[in-house]
């Protein structure tokens, strides 16, 4: 099984280059820093499509330099989930998730996400049978590889997959913005542009995906992190939340990176672990009530709140779409 799942599902490694991809800009070691993302995450795919025990997949992830080593276990979680669909009766992503990859669940149920824009059906309903509020992670992956993989239509033609509800399409932006770091080789002006070629109501989740990536893949110095929070004018707040975010998957998975550091003194005014708890910190007083709109939503508005008031700027209004329930 996992010989046809590499034969039916393989990715080559220049699939990930700059080259190949034909994302634009980005200087040699900007470039170099991106595709060790892009390696990273291709070698956690490969080995989540060969091996068939959880603990040797452990085994192979762990192997990857800290820095990285969550890309790679998205990478295996897109495998992994590809492989469940090819033999239903047999799930491995659940027992993933609640097992090797529970330290790094963000990035897992991203990587769902990658999986299932290569698959029938919509990623609204799978991701509705997963955790109440990570699950709408799945929704962001969906979006990074629509950006990744199809930046042409997504990003330059802004093009959504049919069939999304109104707040999927939001999660999905942030995806998308998260992709953005990748496409614009992590050039701070351009991304900029190219969001705001993007209608009002849909810029500050891209900019929430841009600050995530900023803190959690990196690649750049400190002053274009500082030129990024100037560039992201009243959208500072999702920018820094996207950021918060980030840090709260690297403490998670006790692999803060210099970048990481770096972004959240900037963006959120303060070390990655103190980002993180902010963060924990809000999801925690959180109410469980069904009756309130997406726990997810609820808690990226909450830290873009709490970020605005402690950086004395001005949170920019809820996007002009409704919240789905779950």
């Amino acid at each position: 099984m996992g010989r046809l799942a590499r034969t039916l599902f393989g990715i080559s490694d220049d699939e990930v280059s700059f080259e190949r991809r034909g994302f634009r800009g980005a200087d040699e070691p900007q470039r170099e820093h991106l595709e060790t993302v892009g390696g990273s995450f291709v070698t956690g795919y490969r080995a989540g499509l060969a091996e068939d025990r959880l603990e040797a997949l452990a085994t192979r992830l762990d192997a990857v330099a800290s820095d990285f080593r969550g890309f790679a276990y998205e990478g295996a979680a897109m495998a992994l989930t590809l492989r469940d669909a090819l033999r239903p009766w047999r799930k491995r992503v659940p027992a993933y998730l609640a097992g090797p990859a529970a330290a790094h669940t963000y990035l897992a149920h991203v990587g769902v996400g990658w999986a299932l824009a290569r698959l029938p059906g919509g990623p609204e309903r799978h991701a509705a049978r997963m955790d109440r509020v990570l699950g709408w992670l799945v929704l962001d992956g969906y979006g990074f590889h629509h950006g990744f993989f199809g930046w042409p239509r997504a990003v330059s033609r802004q093009i959504v997959p049919p069939g999304l509800g109104a707040y999927a399409r939001r999660v999905f932006d942030q995806g998308l913005g998260r992709s953005l770091w990748f496409v614009e080789g992590a050039g701070v002006e351009r991304i900029a542009g190219t969001i705001a070629a993007f209608a009002p109501v849909r810029r500050s989740d891209l900019w929430s995906g841009v600050g995530l990536a900023c803190a959690y893949a990196g690649g750049v110095p400190r002053t274009a992190v500082e030129s990024l929070r100037t560039l992201a004018g009243r959208d500072q707040p999702a920018l820094a939340q996207g950021a918060a975010f980030a840090a709260l998957a690297r403490v998670a998975a006790d692999n803060v990176a210099p970048w990481t550091e770096l972004a959240c003194e900037v963006l959120c005014g303060g070390t990655a672990a103190e980002t993180a708890a902010l963060a924990n910190g809000v999801g925690a007083r959180l109410s469980d009530d069904d009756r309130t709109p997406s726990k997810y939503e609820l808690w990226r508005r909450g830290v873009q709140e709490l970020l605005a008031e402690k950086g004395g700027t001005a949170c920019s209004e809820p996007a002009a779409l409704s919240i789905a329930t779950r």
